[in-house]
């Protein structure tokens, strides 16, 4: 297949384009959904361009689920880095929020079908584990037991990742405004953490 276009791109300059055209396509499909033939047939490109650069649509999904997380853990890493506990909580559920605002193909990727480990799992995993350092830092620093911290990192990011698919099905408010409820929540939650809650369930005399 030869055309214009193909042959005014580098390869590096095809294989950014296979990539954007990529996360589209699974973003609206779904790995399970997606075909290199559509991709290819949208980049306008013959097929075996494709699997040139990527061996394949497993390849092409595992480098757009790669781009994603790298960009969304970037993000909050840099808003979660300085500030008090509570301007780091509003950092990072803003920084989220804007996430899914600004590259919804991106958010629609890591929260779809995968075909292995990948995906919206992998994302929380290491957010959780960033978000969790701090935790435990402040945890000690406020003599709570920091054993606990990496449970309370998962419980806020699950919060905010699951507030934002809804959000983007029900974009009522601003993705500011949206934040600002999330943080709200999570910190008036930590703010009077007891030192060690009472066990769910435990009867009295």
């Amino acid at each position: 297949m030869a055309d214009g276009t193909r042959t005014r791109l580098s390869a590096s300059e095809r294989r950014n384009q296979l990539v954007e055209v990529g996360r589209a396509v699974f973003a609206e499909k779904g790995y399970d959904g997606a075909s290199v033939e559509e991709i290819a047939e949208r980049a306008k490109v013959s097929k075996p361009i494709v699997y040139e650069h990527f061996g394949g649509k497993e390849g092409l999904y595992a480098v757009v689920v790669d781009r994603e997380m790298e960009y969304v853990i970037a993000q909050i890493s840099s808003a979660i880095a300085e500030g008090s506990p509570r301007d780091r909580i509003e950092a990072a559920s803003l920084a989220f929020m804007r996430y899914v605002e600004e590259r919804p193909d991106g958010f629609a990727v890591l929260s779809r079908d995968a075909p292995a480990t990948t995906g919206l799992a992998n994302l929380l995993a290491e957010v959780a584990e960033r978000v969790g350092t701090i935790f435990r830092n402040e945890f000690k620093r406020a003599g709570y037991d920091a054993r606990s911290a990496p449970l309370y990192a998962q419980a806020l990011i699950g919060m905010v990742t699951y507030v934002g698919q809804w959000w983007i099905e029900n974009p009522k408010m601003s993705a500011e405004e949206a934040a600002s409820h999330i943080a709200a929540l999570a910190w008036m939650g930590l703010r009077h953490l007891p030192e060690k809650p009472d066990s769910v369930g435990r009867t009295t005399a």
